[in-house]
C-alpha cells in the first residue's frame, strides 16, 4: 500500500458471506517443490512455455480482474497498451475494474457472492484473506502455479508462500516487498514551523498543532473525511491491537496478547472519547464529517487542511505528488511507532492477488499474473503508466523520473492504482528527487520491528453471525459519531453505547473470540 497499506471492518459483510460461501522477503528458494509448504517431493511440472508449446496455440479469452480503490483517468489508454501485449503474448485480454474506494468493503464482499465470473482479484489480510479462503472464496493454486506460474513459483520464499497458506492449500500470488505500513500523519510542516510550534512526538503536541491550525491559520485541520484519521491514531496512541477484523474487540496491548477486552468498556477509551469531544468542540473536524466522501488529502493540496492519515509509502507517495505539482508547501510525516518504539512487519499476504471460485480460467489468469510481475516491460506499464507520459527513464535502470519531462501533473495525474497485489522488489524503481524519507524510516524500523502476533488470526464467525452483524449496526449507530464527538453528551452517549453492545450480544461476541484468539496463540506458543 501504497497502500494503506492502510485492517478495516467487514463485519456485516462478512457475517453475510459466510453463510453464502458455506457448503515476506527471502532467498530464492529456487525448484517448485521445494517452495510448496503443503507438499514435499515428486518433480516440479514443466513451465507455462513447455506446457503450451508441445499443444495447440492458446485459444483466446477475455478475463475479468478487480482491484480495490480507484481507477486512474488514463486507464483506459493503459489497458488498451498492456491488451495489445497480452494479445501478442498469450491470446489474452483483460478487462481491469475496480472497487472504488466508498464503500469498498461491501463491494469487494458481493463480487465474491453475487455469481459474477471474476478471473483474478485483489486480497489481503487487511481485507480478511484468511477467512474468505477458509470460506471457500478463492481457488486453491498449489497444484497450478508451478504448471502456470514457474517464474513466480521459483522466486517467491517458501515462507511467503506460507503466508497464504490456508488449511494446506495456497490460496493467493503474494506480494514480495518488503516492507512496514504502520499508519502516521502527513501534516503541513510549513505551518508548524511558521507558527513556532514543537515537533510531534506525542498527543499534546500534535493537538497543539491542531489549535495553531484552527485559530491562527483559520483551517479546519482534518477536512473531509475523518474516521480513519482518528482511528489509526486511538489505535496506535493507546496500543490496541484489534483483533479477526473487529472494531471494538481487541488485546489491550502488544505485550499482553491474552488479555482481550471490548474496547468501548475500558478505561482507554473512555478517556480517548472525552478528548476527542474536545477536538470536535474545537472544530478540527467539521460535523459533517461522517458523511463527507473527499479525502483529506485533497484538502491539503487546497490549503484547506493540515493533516492526513497515510502508511510511510502512500505518504511518499502524497509527498512525491506535492513537489511534482510544485505545490507551495513542505510535507512532513510522523509514524504512530513512535508511540510505542516497536513497529510490526507487514505481512507478505498484505498485498496478493487470488484467484476466485468462479473463475473460467485460472490457468490463463496465472499466466497472466506470471507475466506481469516479472516481465519488466509488462510490470512497468501497470505500475507506473506509459513511458513518456506518466514517466521517464532515470539516470539509470533502477530509477524513473515522474512525470516524463514537459507533462504537467495537473492535466496528467501520476499513475497510480492498488498494483500492491504484483510488486516484486527486483522490478521497483525508485523515483529521482523523490522524497528520501521512506529509506530513512526503513533504517528506523529495522531495529525496533516486532513479530506480527495479531495479522495471522482468522475466524469463522458463523457461530456468533447473528451476534457479529448486530453489534456492527451499534457500532455504526452508536461508536463512530461518540469517537469523533459528534454527540451532546459524552457519559450519555457511552452509557448507550456499551447497553446497545450488551443487548447486541458483545458478550457472547468476545467470548467467541477469546476462544479463537487464545487457540491460535497456543499453536505458535505465545504467551
Amino acid at each position: 500500500m501504497g497502500k494503506i497499506k492502510k485492517r478495516w471492518t467487514l463485519l456485516v459483510s462478512i457475517s453475510m458471506l459466510a453463510s453464502l460461501l458455506a457448503g515476506c522477503g527471502g532467498s530464492n528458494n529456487g525448484a517448485a517443490e521445494k517452495n510448496n509448504p503443503a507438499t514435499s517431493g515428486g518433480n516440479a511440472s514443466p513451465s507455462a512455455s513447455e506446457a503450451t508449446s508441445s499443444k495447440e496455440p492458446l485459444k483466446k479469452v477475455k478475463l475479468t480482474w478487480y482491484l480495490v480503490g480507484d481507477t486512474h483517468k488514463d486507464m483506459d489508454k493503459v489497458l488498451a497498451e498492456w491488451n495489445k501485449m497480452l494479445e501478442k503474448d498469450l491470446n489474452t485480454t483483460v478487462d481491469l475494474k475496480f472497487t472504488t474506494w466508498n464503500d469498498w468493503q461491501t463491494k469487494y464482499n458481493l463480487l465474491l457472492t453475487s455469481g459474477e465470473k471474476i478471473d483474478m482479484i485483489f486480497a489481503s489480510s487487511w481485507a480478511d484473506f484468511y477467512k474468505l479462503s477458509k470460506q471457500g472464496a478463492f481457488l486453491d493454486l498449489t497444484n497450478l502455479l508451478p504448471e502456470y506460474a514457474p517464474e513466480t513459483w521459483g522466486n517467491v520464499p517458501k515462507d511467503d508462500w506460507g503466508s497464504v497458506t490456508v488449511g494446506g492449500g495456497i490460496y493467493a500470488v503474494p506480494n514480495t516487498v518488503p516492507e512496514y505500513t504502520p499508519a502516521g500523519y502527513v501534516y503541513r510542516e510549513d505551518w508548524r514551523k511558521e507558527l513556532g510550534l514543537p515537533e510531534f512526538t506525542d498527543l499534546n503536541s500534535i493537538e497543539a498543532y491542531m489549535d495553531a491550525v484552527k485559530t491562527k491559520k483559520h483551517v479546519t485541520p482534518i477536512n473531509g473525511l475523518v474516521y480513519d484519521n482518528v482511528k489509526f491514531l486511538s489505535q496506535y496512541w493507546n496500543d490496541f491491537q484489534m483483533i479477526g477484523g473487529s472494531e471494538v474487540i481487541a488485546a489491550t496491548s502488544y505485550d499482553t496478547p491474552r488479555d482481550i477486552q471490548i474496547v468501548p468498556f475500558t478505561d482507554k477509551y473512555e478517556a480517548w472519547v472525552k478528548k476527542m469531544k474536545e477536538w470536535a468542540d474545537k472544530g478540527y473536524w467539521n460535523k459533517n464529517s461522517l458523511s463527507s466522501k473527499q479525502e483529506a488529502g485533497d484538502f491539503i493540496k487546497t490549503g484547506q487542511g493540515a493533516i492526513y492519515w497515510r502508511n510511510p509509502s502512500s505518504a511518499g507517495g502524497f509527498i512525491n505528488e506535492v513537489k511534482s505539482k510544485k505545490l507551495n508547501m513542505e510535507i512532513s510525516y510522523f509514524p504512530f511507532t513512535r508511540f510505542h518504539n516497536y513497529v510490526l512487519p507487514t505481512l507478505p499476504s498484505s498485498n496478493a492477488m487470488a484467484v476466485p471460485k468462479s473463475s473460467e480460467n485460472p490457468e490463463r489468469t496465472l499466466m497472466v499474473l506470471d507475466k506481469l510481475r516479472n516481465d519488466p516491460v509488462y510490470f512497468d506499464l501497470m505500475t507506473y503508466g506509459i513511458e513518456g507520459k506518466h514517466w521517464a527513464k532515470g539516470k539509470d535502470a533502477k530509477t524513473i523520473v515522474i512525470p516524463a519531462p514537459g507533462v504537467d501533473l495537473n492535466v496528467t495525474p501520476r499513475f497510480d492504482i492498488a498494483s500492491w497485489g504484483w510488486r516484486y522488489e527486483p522490478n521497483m524503481l525508485k523515483e529521482e528527487g523523490g522524497w528520501d524519507g521512506l529509506d530513512k524510516l526503513k533504517e528506523e524500523f529495522k531495529p525496533i520491528s516486532k513479530p506480527d502476533i495479531f495479522g495471522p488470526i482468522y475466524m469463522d464467525y458463523d457461530p456468533v453471525k447473528t451476534e457479529l452483524a448486530a453489534v456492527n449496526q451499534v457500532f455504526e449507530q452508536y461508536g463512530k459519531p461518540l469517537m469523533l464527538g459528534l454527540i451532546p453528551d459524552v457519559d450519555a452517549a457511552l452509557k448507550t453505547y456499551r447497553d446497545k453492545l450488551k443487548s447486541a450480544g458483545i458478550e457472547k461476541l468476545l467470548t467467541y473470540v477469546k476462544e479463537q484468539s487464545n487457540q491460535f496463540f497456543d499453536e505458535k506458543g505465545i504467551k
